[in-house]
């Protein structure tokens, strides 16, 4: 029986291909839309997870600013490990990382610049369960200086050779160490915040003269640790967390722990000196948002004509049932014609997503795959898809199933006012839809192009940052006289402007800013609640990027190129309560237990770009070889070519340095990826909601196809009673542009809702612009005009004759 009911399925089909064609196609589209957003959401949503990791935590800190505490840090104290340990039994364990952005290798002859690794407690694995390939993980990070390789980098320094127990120099803030090899542990998974490619013994810095008694001694005074913890199976977190953040264990009124699940920080934890840049639990709600769109779309379409198609199958019903077919019957045989045709649709999803997720990865930057490894993670997406299969083939073959067989034999079935309203509910639904996507394209769009064109406070044309690590016996002094003179000979370069350098530069992380509390104002004036941040940099730091002074003047040159003057940003003086900028220069205020001069005022500039707000800063006059900048001058450098510019470069820098890595920036470009995810998503919303559109209008198409071959007689007996084809046209689109009008009305507040909460998360943002709504509805006007009027015109000027010959 059943295999009849498909061959049945199949035929009806093939005789329908109009029919089969929109339903396929746009079911097709929704589901490989859906199947590509939701592998993305996924791959988002498995970071952090492993065996073990929902008893994992990691511990911050919280500032008070004014009456509230804020999340303030990512970093912990080099105690906290320690004291959460023995003060709460719940905790049975816990590690520390100090963090090395970038350092430098050196095996024999081979060099290698290597970023991301830390030191860590030899805990590490007792509480991240990662497999090590050699060595014991109860020894691994035992003793002082030695240090644990992933694969990768044990292959980069050693190739095939067997690395245990071999020594390796590292590089790191103008000092070097050497190491022993006694571990190798597989890769850290993509999907890890904490992307270690080197683990070295947490002991070693009581070993190591650059790490003073600050950092080796137990103390609550440099928060530089990101502190995890595993709990006991039987905790309850909530009362934990609850006791850490009122047990004030640091003893001070302004700042206090918290802690966060290890599985939530990738997607909500967004702190100063992340590890990285964290994704957004706001992207990932928003894609989630598309992608049932796009499928409920697919399935209305699907629901939308089947029902008004069962009505030109009213008399096959009733034929059926007067032979003896029970509703059972007739229901079991149109979910199975909605089975075969969703399962055709699916099959040509599945292989459409195999063959785009190549552009999807290139599009979302990602390396997402679908395969049976994830088929466990993949299996809820496809529970959903077969569920909405089903009951999107409910309603039509219930509808089928009840037609009176009397009534469809004598051709007197007709929709009722019930099932009518339902097809006109489902059509607003689509509108409503659609509009609210064009809203947020539209939103989106300009609020990436807004930030893109605001101005920064800075200017970062035609600016090359250079870094590498030197392998050098030379003391400091004498290496920084050497930077000094790479510095002098880089000005020589016929196409180099000026030449200065900083600690960090704009758009570079937290990791090369330091972070404080606690200053002394002119006056007197104490404030020792107010995070304010700091770096270094040279006289001429401001002057090569362009940075406006509103009072006051840069460093005061020295030879030494350092001395204790200070520049404060308007950031500042506004969380100091400093009415004007001119009320503090040439004043003197006090911090790190030293008196600094402050010489002038800068005017705000984004140093993190206009997703964060400016934050307070101040600037001290030093020395550092961590940035050497260099303004090109735009003729000079384009008659030689950046690459050939940049060649030159390298050169100077490489016959001071012979032994060393180089590597450059522009400032530009790099400030400009701080939006890469933003723009990736701005392309994925508007490609989504294209193709959200797409299926909106095959639906549309089919149903006004099928309303015109309905009301194919009563159009020819208008025409023969004299109306014209636009009074046509009027009475077969009338309906699409009220229930258009219904679908604007509903989605202006629903759209500003939704774009309104995605604007919060930027510091800098565009305003919803009340033309935003006029042209998403006048843009679903149209595409619904167009779509609907080419069938309406052809049903309008056809032959009455042809349509009424029967009668």
């Amino acid at each position: 029986m059943y295999t009849l009911y498909v061959k049945i399925a199949i035929r009806y089909l093939l005789k329908n291909k109009l029919y089969s064609f929109i339903n396929i196609g746009g079911l097709a589209v929704g589901v490989a839309s859906f199947i590509l957003i939701m592998v993305y959401v996924n791959y988002e949503r498995s970071y952090d997870k492993f065996e073990g990791s929902e008893q994992v935590y990691r511990t911050y800190m919280d500032y008070l600013e004014g009456d509230t505490f804020v999340p303030g840090d990512a970093m912990t104290y080099n105690v906290t490990g320690p004291t959460l340990k023995e003060k709460y039994p719940e905790i049975l364990d816990y590690v520390r990382f100090f963090y090395f952005e970038k350092v430098t290798f050196q095996v024999g002859e081979n060099i290698l610049e290597q970023s991301r690794g830390s030191m860590a407690d030899d805990s590490f694995f007792n509480i991240f369960n990662y497999k090590l390939l050699q060595g014991t993980k109860e020894s691994a990070l035992k003793e002082p200086n030695t240090i644990v390789l992933t694969e990768s980098l044990k292959n980069k320094l050693f190739g095939n050779q067997d690395p245990m127990g071999k020594s390796v120099k590292m590089v790191w803030d103008g000092d070097d160490l050497t190491l022993k090899v006694r571990g190798v542990m597989q890769d850290i998974p993509k999907t890890s915040h904490f992307k270690n490619a080197y683990l070295i013994s947490f002991s070693t810095q009581k070993a190591w003269d650059i790490f003073g008694p600050r950092h080796t001694d137990l103390n609550w005074n440099m928060n530089n640790y990101y502190t995890y913890f595993k709990v006991d199976n039987n905790t309850n977190v909530a009362q934990l967390r609850q006791k850490i953040i009122t047990d004030d264990i640091e003893d001070d009124p302004d700042e206090r722990h918290n802690i966060q699940a290890i599985q939530d920080i990738h997607l909500q934890s967004n702190m100063p000196f992340e590890i990285e840049a964290n994704g957004s639990s706001t992207r990932v709600k928003f894609l989630i948002a598309i992608a049932f769109i796009i499928l409920i779309l697919s399935w209305l379409n699907y629901i939308n004509l089947s029902t008004t198609k069962s009505l030109e199958r009213a008399k096959e019903i009733g034929i059926r049932k007067v032979a003896g077919a029970q509703k059972r019957q007739l229901i079991v045989q149109s979910l199975l014609e909605s089975i075969v045709l969703n399962a055709l649709a699916i099959v040509i999803a599945l292989g459409a997503a195999l063959i785009l997720l190549p552009i999807y990865n290139n599009l979302t930057g990602s390396e997402l795959g679908i395969g049976l490894t994830n088929l466990k993670q993949f299996a809820p997406v496809l529970g959903v898809v077969l569920l909405g299969m089903v009951l999107a083939g409910l309603y039509p073959a219930i509808l089928l199933s009840s037609y009176s067989p009397s009534k469809a034999l004598k051709g007197k079935v007709r929709a009722s006012a019930g099932g009518l309203n339902i097809r006109k509910g489902l059509i607003i639904t689509q509108f409503l839809a659609t509009i609210i996507l064009i809203i947020g394209t539209f939103v989106v769009t300009k609020q990436i192009d807004y930030i893109q064109n605001q101005p920064t406070g800075v200017d970062l044309n035609q600016i090359v940052s250079i870094q590498g690590s030197v392998i050098s016996a030379k003391k400091d002094s004498l290496l920084q006289q050497e930077f000094n003179v790479l510095q002098t000979e880089l000005a020589k370069l016929p196409f180099v402007e000026k030449v200065t350098n900083s600690k960090t530069i704009p758009g570079a992380s937290f990791d090369q800013l330091s972070s404080s509390v606690g200053i002394i104002l002119p006056e007197g004036m104490e404030n020792d609640k107010q995070i304010f941040y700091q770096y270094y940099a040279q006289h001429d730091y401001f002057e090569l990027l362009g940075i406006d002074f509103v009072a006051g003047k840069t460093f005061i040159e020295t030879p030494r190129k350092t001395s204790n003057n200070v520049v404060l940003n308007e950031a500042f003086l506004k969380v100091m309560n400093i009415p004007e900028a001119n009320a503090i220069v040439d004043k003197t205020i006090r911090f790190w237990g030293n008196d600094w001069l402050v010489t002038g005022v800068v005017k705000d500039y984004h140093h993190f770009g206009l997703k964060n707000p400016v934050l307070p800063m101040v600037i001290t006059h030093g020395q550092s070889d961590n940035n050497i900048l260099l303004k090109l001058d735009e003729k000079a450098s384009s008659i030689a070519g950046f690459s050939g510019a940049i060649s030159q470069i390298e050169s100077t820098w490489k016959d001071l340095f012979p032994y060393s890595t180089f590597n450059y920036t522009f400032l530009d470009s790099k400030f400009e990826a701080q939006y890469a995810e933003d723009k990736k998503f701005s392309t994925a919303f508007s490609i989504f909601t294209m193709l959200a559109i797409f299926i909106a209008c095959l639906g549309l198409f089919g149903l006004t196809s099928y309303t015109c071959i309905q009301r194919k007689k009563e159009i020819g007996i208008r025409k023969v009673n004299g109306a014209s084809v636009f009074k046509i046209l009027q009475l077969l689109n009338v309906d699409f542009v009220k229930w258009v009008g219904i679908a604007f009305i509903v989605a202006v507040p629903l759209g500003w809702y939704f774009m309104n909460n995605w604007l919060q998360n930027f510091a800098v943002k565009t305003s919803i612009s009340w033309w935003i709504f006029v042209l998403a509805g006048i843009s679903t006007l149209l595409i619904t005009l167009l779509t609907v009027s080419w069938q309406s015109f052809t049903a309008a000027n056809g032959n009455p004759i042809e349509a009424l010959k029967d009668e």
